[in-house]
């Protein structure tokens, strides 16, 4: 029994361990979600934060056209880092399974 509880602890920390260092590489990530065929194109790090915006002059005519765009921008940017952010967890808990509803990361 106390093998089994070591064991279980030793695979416990690497797996923080190893979701410690996605969590890293994860911050490092840039993703870019565009929007209207690539008139508006906003870029996020891992951790969510805005890096660049960038609107085609075309769009600026048309103020509620631009919102529009930019929010599916941002909406397009924010699934690709959640999807990396997956896979990227998925990767460091090894197949490991969660409890339900618990999400990654913390």
């Amino acid at each position: 029994m106390r093998g089994n509880i070591a064991q279980l602890m030793q695979q416990a920390q690497k797996m923080q361990e190893n979701m410690q260092r996605a969590q890293e590489e994860l911050a490092g990530i840039e993703v870019t979600g565009n929007a209207g065929g690539g008139m508006v194109s906003v870029t996020l790090t891992g951790r969510m934060e805005c890096r660049k915006v960038r609107i085609d002059p075309s769009v600026i005519s048309d103020p509620e056209m631009a919102e529009d765009l930019v929010a599916a921008a941002i909406n397009d940017a924010v699934n690709k880092v959640n999807e990396a952010s997956q896979e990227k967890m998925g990767s460091a808990t090894a197949g490991m399974q969660l409890p339900p509803g618990m999400k990654l990361p913390f």
